[in-house]
């Protein structure tokens, strides 16, 4: 886990607060706050995801980060090998960034943050990875002034790691999963929605998600994360033996059709460097995405997004694939007509809200559930409420004429209805 110094703690150690023996106590005392704080958030963390599934994402910073600087420097004291470890840290990653010859006084005055990724402390010596975080609105005047770029839509990203022959997501706190969640993505101009994995989550966006092809089911799952499309980048982790070489190969997908876009493959020489490789991973699939929003890949899907018109269109020209040429429509699309009532009838009586109960074993009894009821004369929206594959689903619809019409209209196709007030539930 990194550790991040801010700015005002650094001012302290430069001004020489912290040297001698009262600035040791404070680095050690400091240490232990910082573990403590760990410590408890840890635990409060473990509390909010049950399990130990899935790991919140950094929020997204404005500001300008390098990461993995590497230091190795000896010096009197430990504590003083380290301040100038982050000095010299700071020099290379303005250099990293492209930025003009300044004094190293005026680089410090930029730096917000320290973040630690790895260190060692010695007597007299300091050894570390470290990522330097630069204020936007001091250093951007001279480092990141790309211009306005074009944004993403907001994209849903289901990380998926194939290890050991098992396939997951958030079913347990995977590095594959660490590593995007420790990205930082705002300097990217991919909008990502990185899940937490937290509670449902983890139950909803699981290894076989994006298999699917329910567009009604997508657009159920996209909607609770505000995303307008998904994309799936893939790791398939491969060790020859135990402790030795770690074979990575990444491949990025998009979409609910789960297309391909490209792969590559890495090595690390063995599991202490393999989350060095999964973060290089997460940049490389990053520029991948990049590159294919800027060649118009990435626009989300119209049948996620479309209305009920398109969504009709799509399931007639489905129907004419399917059916042979002259064969009737399905029920499923047509339904028929209730006795004695006539769609004028039906319009003419009063609008009410009906809970319909509905058994959903696979994503496809959503889709027949709710064409069923959309087709119902009278009904001017149906809507999912509650999704549960496997089990018992939940819709809410509008409709004219109320919960007795709509269940003879759903008893002439087919359906088994039983009612109970304004709430049905139906059945095959």
């Amino acid at each position: 886990m990194a550790t991040t110094i801010s700015h005002k703690f650094r001012r302290l150690a430069r001004t020489g607060s912290l040297k001698g023996a009262a600035g040791r106590k404070g680095l050690i005392l400091g240490g232990v706050a910082a573990a403590a704080l760990a410590f408890a958030g840890g635990s409060a963390l473990i509390a909010q995801i049950e399990g130990d599934r899935g790991i919140p994402p950094l929020v997204n910073s404005e500001d300008i980060q390098v990461n993995g600087i590497k230091v190795d420097v000896s010096d009197k004291t430990g504590a003083d090998a380290r301040l100038k470890a982050w000095k010299e840290a700071e020099k290379e990653a303005w250099k990293k960034l492209g930025g003009p010859d300044m004094p190293v006084e005026s680089i410090d005055a930029m730096v917000s943050s320290v973040v630690i990724e790895h260190e060692q402390i010695g007597p007299h010596r300091y050894i570390a990875s470290l990522g330097i975080i630069f204020d936007k609105a001091r250093a951007g005047q001279f480092v990141g002034g790309d211009g306005a770029k074009v944004r993403s839509a907001p994209l849903l990203v289901i990380p998926v790691l194939y290890s050991g022959g098992v396939r997951q997501v958030f079913e347990v706190r995977g590095p594959w999963q660490r590593a995007w969640a420790e990205f930082q993505a705002a300097q990217s101009t991919i909008d990502y929605v990185r899940p937490a994995g937290a509670g449902g989550e983890s139950l909803i966006l699981t290894a076989g998600q994006p298999g699917r092809r329910s567009r009604l089911w997508w657009r159920n799952v996209l909607n609770q994360f505000d995303a307008a499309d998904v994309i799936v980048p893939v790791a398939r982790l491969e060790r020859q033996w135990p402790g030795g070489p770690v074979k990575g190969t990444f491949t990025a997908r998009y979409g609910p059709d789960n297309k391909f876009l490209s792969s590559f493959e890495m090595t690390a020489a063995g599991d202490e460097q393999l989350p060095e490789m999964l973060d290089k991973a997460v940049q490389r699939v990053d520029g991948i995405y990049r590159d294919a929003l800027d060649r118009g890949l990435l626009q989300p899907d119209p049948t996620i997004t479309a209305g009920r018109l398109t969504l009709d269109r799509a399931f007639a020209e489905l129907r004419d694939k399917l059916m042979p040429q002259g064969a009737p429509p399905p029920e499923l699309l047509t339904p028929q007509p209730i006795p004695g009532a006539t769609p004028e009838s039906v319009a003419a009586g009063p609008v009410e809200t009906v809970t319909v109960q509905f058994a959903t074993p696979d994503a496809g009894a959503v889709d027949s559930a709710l064409a069923a009821v959309r087709g119902v004369p009278g009904v001017s929206g149906a809507a999912t409420v509650s999704l549960a594959i496997g089990g018992t689903s939940v819709m809410r619809v509008t409709a004219a004429g109320g919960a007795e019409r709509l269940a003879a209209a759903l008893k002439a196709q087919g359906w088994n209805v039983s009612a109970s007030g304004s709430t049905l539930r139906i059945s095959r």
